[in-house]
């Protein structure tokens, strides 16, 4: 779905700008310089390096439960690399785990998405759809435990392969009766019907 993209001068008029699609993998972001924050749009490219790759029973996306009521109780590996071990010292004293990862077969992006649990669109944002305008993955695994440079975990979603971005502990200080479910909510009920 192409759309034009409003950049400004110094000035802060509008200035004409060819039209992109949303999908491009591109991000507008302020220009900082030494008199300040300049208004503009500015296309930025990251690099980023895998930290590992994940080791797991799915080897097609097929194979990833999916939809109300899956289970994500599969076992796997995150196998760091050796120069990323020395960052997970104390990572053992932690039950459950952010991993961040990258969608490395998705084709393409879609800004909707019809999940298998739902009959209706939503916005990828909304969704876990792999289609996204920057393919990152984001799941939350149990840490069984720490062999070197390998996480044991439960929660695998991912695909064997699968690199791996960055691991953060899971952390979390809202109560869970604060949390909404927002469209899953409503497909759970009318499945329940």
């Amino acid at each position: 779905m192409p759309a034009t993209v409003r950049r400004e001068t110094a000035q802060g008029l509008p200035t004409p700008t060819p039209k992109r699609s949303f999908c491009d993998n591109v991000l507008a972001v302020n220009h900082n310089t030494s008199a300040g924050t300049r208004k503009g749009l500015i296309v930025q490219m990251f690099t980023m390096q895998p930290i590992g790759f994940v080791k797991s029973p799915y080897q097609n996306r097929n194979d990833v439960p999916r939809g109300l009521g899956a289970k994500h109780d599969a076992e796997g590996v995150l196998e760091i690399l050796p120069e990323f071990e020395p960052g997970l010292m104390d990572i053992e004293g932690f039950s459950h785990l952010f991993v961040i990862w990258v969608f490395d077969r998705s084709g393409g992006c879609e800004l909707l998405a019809s999940p298998p649990s739902d009959n209706r669109q939503h916005g990828v944002f909304a969704t876990r759809s792999p289609m996204r305008p920057n393919p990152i993955g984001l799941t939350v695994v149990e840490l069984m435990r720490r062999a070197g440079p390998r996480l044991h975990v439960r929660g695998i979603d991912m695909l064997e392969g699968t690199p791996i971005l960055d691991i953060k502990p899971y952390l979390s200080s809202i109560a869970p009766e604060l949390l909404r479910r927002g469209w899953l909510a409503e497909a759970e009920a009318r499945s329940a019907q």
